[in-house]
């Protein structure tokens, strides 16, 4: 499974060799944090393939692992069997979307989020006298 790493400004994804064998793919794939849309989790990957398999690997069910080429763009995916993974769309970026197996996927969604500010205390108005 592909190892996640979460940045201040980016993620990164690093795949294990058999997984770049497999996607015919030599690099890790960042992605700035800014362009991430929204992550979620899914028990069934296979239902988010979408388009054709341009360069990569399947055994239908089983594996699948590369870019999927659709009309507006191309996903990366890496996934195995019926496991849950993380679905993560992304804007700017080579690919619109990302599928991975992964363990971890509701570390990764936790870790994604950003940090809320803190809001200034708004004076509330004073009741009137009379």
């Amino acid at each position: 499974m592909a190892s996640l790493s979460v940045h201040s400004d980016r993620l990164e994804i690093h795949l294990t060799r058999a997984e770049r064998t497999l996607a015919l793919r030599r690099e890790s794939i960042v992605v700035q944090r800014d362009n991430i849309r929204s992550v979620i989790i899914t028990e069934d990957p296979w239902i988010w393939l979408r388009g054709i398999r341009a360069l990569g690997s399947i055994v239908p069910l089983v594996v699948a692992a590369g870019t999927w080429k659709f009309h507006g763009g191309k996903d990366f995916v890496s996934i195995k069997r019926h496991r849950p993974a993380v679905v993560i769309d992304l804007v700017d970026e080579e690919f619109a979307r990302v599928i991975l197996t992964s363990q971890h996927a509701t570390d990764l969604i936790d870790s994604l989020k950003l940090p809320v500010e803190p809001t200034a205390a708004v004076p509330t108005p004073a009741e009137p006298t009379s």
